[in-house]
């Protein structure tokens, strides 16, 4: 299964949801693999915590190098990174029992984005399908706005070698005015995902039906966490927040559109970094929602029943 993260803005969270989403389903027992095509920026391995690729990979042969300059890549494949041996983190070097594979394919710190590429989309059909053989789920993590990486995608995946490969798209956006039309445009506006998808060749149903949008950082007026506001306060989060789920009716990323949710935790806040069950039970620093919430995206992406009609 081949998992595309997306979002119209940066600062959505969507990659530090996303690697705790492959990390949530490798300790389920999943194969999964993460790709940074965040090809400006690519700062996964500062999340796994691996030190010679928090900006991508210096050496060369990162997805950049790969894509971009094949005769330098002398192995014929992208470096591959196995977080659970070579993570600074010590609750992650060793692999835990019954786990499956977590492995990053970085960027490359010097790259950048791109224009369109004939070699560069045959090689990312090529790698795509050969990940999607190897591991239970590969999550690609795109940069932000209407990227050639959001681009390079789509054309790969309507080429015939990919086109019975299930494909699915999360579309990440803060709880804000802000960012629900910016999400909304992204997949719904000119030259958005269903645009540009639809030139490349899919059905716009279909690949409409293999969308759905990930709330980050959403305030719960109710959780024990702000039990100390005041009551005016807490009317006028509740009233903020309805104002929000009418506007994300409006824009078609209300509830039926919505995959889930993941809430405000100040250790995102803080630090985004993977959140292990120990950071919630023995050194008490992050909540149990968030983590529930993670848990529930990876159980939810992997669910056909989730994506009817897709």
């Amino acid at each position: 299964m081949l998992v595309f993260a997306a979002s119209d803005k940066g600062g959505t969270g969507r990659s530090v949801t996303s690697c705790n989403v492959v990390y949530r389903s490798a300790l389920t027992g999943a194969d999964v693999c993460y790709l940074d095509f965040d090809f400006g920026s690519p700062t996964a391995g500062s999340i796994f915590q691996i030190a010679d690729a928090t900006r991508g990979v210096r050496q060369g042969g990162g997805l950049h190098t790969y894509l971009l300059e094949p005769d330098v890549v002398a192995t014929g494949e992208p470096q591959r990174i196995d977080v659970w041996s070579r993570s600074a983190r010590a609750s992650l070097r060793q692999r835990p029992p019954g786990s499956g594979k977590l492995m990053l394919f970085p960027g490359d710190q010097d790259g950048g984005e791109f224009g369109p590429d004939k070699e560069a989309l045959r090689r990312c059909v090529q790698l795509l399908q050969a990940l999607d053989e190897e591991f239970d789920m590969c999550l690609i993590d795109l940069s932000a706005g209407r990227s050639y990486a959001t681009q390079l995608v789509l054309e790969a995946t309507s080429d015939p070698a990919l086109r019975g490969v299930a494909a699915r798209w999360l579309i990440f956006h803060r709880w804000t005015r802000q960012h629900i039309p910016a999400a909304a445009g992204l997949v719904f506006g000119r030259d958005g995902i269903l645009d540009v998808g639809e030139r490349a060749g899919h059905d716009r149903e279909k690949l409409q039906a293999a969308i759905k949008f990930v709330r980050t950082a959403v305030v719960d007026p109710d959780s024990i966490e702000l039990s100390g506001l005041r009551p005016a306060q807490v009317a006028w989060l509740r009233d903020c927040d309805e104002d929000l789920r009418r506007l994300a009716a409006v824009h078609q990323v209300g509830r039926s559109a919505m995959l889930g949710s993941v809430p405000l935790d100040p250790v995102l806040q803080w630090r985004e970094q993977l959140i292990s069950d120990n950071d919630v039970v023995a050194r008490d620093i992050a909540n149990n929602s968030t983590v529930e919430a993670f848990d529930e995206l990876a159980r939810k992406i992997a669910t056909d029943e989730e994506w009817s009609g897709a």
